[in-house]
């Protein structure tokens, strides 16, 4: 990945009199935008307009946290309670297979592979769709109005009995289904800091791993009680899924804000403002509703975007195949129905300590990419594991399939890392949904390599995704390095235009380490002739990552 040319003369001074107007990129092979398209005020990110009216805003360190612990009462809770829905629907079938579906519905060959494949051509599809209404429409009634749709699909699909019901079931699952990640994705932008972006993903991620743990229970009762019933043990448990979810519409519709700046939790004293503030760092600002075309093709010309979107193919491959056929995998090491479901409980144990450690490590040396490569070393050697161990030996298989099964953590960590390095509301959501789009090619093509012939061993799809894991580690490595030459690029840019240089990136530094550098920063500049207050200047400006000379690169 190459990083552009660079020359002083590339620049231009930005006018010092207001934020109402900005140059755009340095870059000349970027289309120059009429300032009239980006000087207005209502052109300019929302949060913007609450802090023209608020003016400078300070705030101690109590005050910080006191607002933060309101973000997160409010707004956490809920994206782990969407994000713990989706996870149990999209995996019902999987449950489902265990007990009675495939013989129910009468399943042949590659059918129950497609039952998987089918949601990912939903999102792939309507991917474009759900990238412009997310810019275009609130985010709070945009999530609602999917968590409605995809939780009434579930249920419904109690009332498929064969393939083709089932399809369409999956498939509307699927279109539902396919805002849900890139929306979270922009609602942790829009409410935390950098620093703080990794645990709260995390947080939401670990509701993941947690239906991973409660879906088979529920399965493991469900398909219990079903048996005395009149209704098939896999439409018990759709039913039963599918109400779940739209049993918890209206505790989103309650508690999610539509953004910080009309959050009715945020209505006492000073804490929207502080709120917003709070964000300013970032320097990737919040929302705008304007769909702006230069910043699509801005993003569509870097190397980097389409590196995060083959990293994001690579980890979805795997995980794709190894979730849709757990349940049938660990049945093939000889355990029955029941005890296959309760065999992939531990599954979402291992990834949440998997996650928890990854990211503090991440957060202490402050970088991403050597922790990606090196947890994709324990899916190789686990899925080596799955093909070598002989099948006489379940207990050992069943331990090799636990260490591969590391693979949950990858996904989150990418989103943890790619949503950093992108700035502009149009280009991240761009960034984020063509990564999404690769995502769900992934997730496609995951079951197609298992193939039903070659149960239980499924040696094809084990070696591929062998393939995917060493591949992601080498793109990994490769981000790591580009992103570096980036930041360099920042500061000579910074130094063309008068702006101190050798400047750290405060938005992934704790609170106190922050507020000590921002000190330490402030002697500096004063002792240098400089004003601390220009630097982060453009934050709410909804400039991209490549207008800003302030944007630092995650590595």
């Amino acid at each position: 990945m190459s990083v552009p040319p660079y020359t002083p003369q590339d620049e231009k001074e930005k006018p010092a009199a207001s934020h109402l107007e900005h140059v755009l990129s340095f870059d000349e092979t970027l289309e120059k935008q009429p300032a009239a398209l980006h000087g207005k005020v209502g052109n300019m990110d929302e949060a913007a307009q609450v802090m023209a009216n608020a003016g400078k805003v300070e705030y101690t360190l109590a005050e910080d946290k006191a607002v933060l612990r309101k973000i997160d009462t409010w707004i956490l809770p809920v994206l782990c309670l969407v994000y713990w829905v989706q996870q149990l629907d999209k995996s019902s079938v999987s449950y489902a297979a265990v007990f009675d579906l495939r013989e129910a519905t009468n399943l042949k060959g590659q059918q129950y592979s497609w039952l998987t494949s089918i949601v990912y051509i939903a999102q792939l599809a309507f991917q474009p769709l759900s990238s412009f209404a997310l810019v275009k429409f609130p985010v709070k009634w945009w999530v609602l109005f999917n968590l409605f749709g995809w939780s009434a699909c579930t249920a419904v699909g109690a009332a498929a009995h064969n393939f083709t019901g089932l399809m369409i079931c999956r498939f509307l699952l699927g279109m539902f289904e396919s805002t849900i990640a890139a929306s979270f994705v922009a609602i942790t932008q829009m409410w935390w800091r950098r620093r703080e972006q990794s645990y709260r993903l995390i947080a939401w991620q670990i509701a993941n791993s947690c239906a991973a743990i409660i879906g088979p229970l529920l399965a493991y009762g469900v398909g219990h009680a079903a048996k005395s019933g009149s209704i098939y043990a896999y439409q018990a448990i759709f039913i039963c899924l599918g109400l779940l979810g739209v049993a918890s519409v209206p505790i989103v519709m309650w508690l999610l804000p539509n953004h910080p700046a009309t959050a009715k939790f945020l209505r006492h004293g000073n804490d929207r403002a502080i709120a917003i503030e709070r964000l300013r760092e970032n320097n990737t600002g919040t929302k705008n509703s304007t769909w702006k075309w230069y910043q699509v093709r801005e993003c569509l010309s870097e190397p980097r975007t389409w590196g995060w979107a083959l990293m994001y193919m690579m980890c979805s491959i795997p995980s794709g195949g190894l979730s849709a056929f757990g349940g049938i995998i660990t049945k093939g090491f000889g355990f029955s129905a029941f005890e296959s479901v309760l065999m992939q409980m531990p599954t979402g144990c291992i990834q949440i300590i998997c996650l928890v450690f990854c990211i503090w490590v991440t957060n202490k040396i402050k970088m991403r990419f050597p922790v990606v490569a090196v947890m994709t070393l324990f899916p190789i050697g686990g899925a080596v594991g799955l093909l070598m161990v002989p099948r006489s030996q379940p207990k050992s298989l069943l331990g090799c399939y636990y260490v591969a099964l590391v693979l949950g953590v990858l996904q989150p960590l990418m989103y943890s890392w790619a949503n950093l390095n992108a700035a502009g509301h149009t280009k991240k959501v761009v960034t984020m949904s063509l990564a999404f789009v690769f995502q769900c090619v992934g997730n496609i093509i995951g079951p197609q390599v298992y193939l039903a012939r070659e149960y239980p061993r499924y040696s094809t799809g084990l070696y591929v995704d062998i393939a995917c894991w060493c591949l992601l580690c080498i793109l990994a490595l490769s981000m790591g390095f580009h992103l570096k030459a980036l930041n360099r690029r920042q500061e000579r840019r910074r130094v063309a235009l008068g702006r101190p240089a050798q400047v750290k990136d405060t938005s992934v530094m704790s609170l106190e380490e922050a507020r000590a550098y921002k000190e330490e920063l402030k002697l500096a500049l004063l002792a240098e002739g400089k004003d601390v207050n220009d630097l982060n200047q453009d934050s709410f400006d909804d400039l991209t990552d490549r207008e800003n000379p302030d944007f630092f690169y995650v590595i």
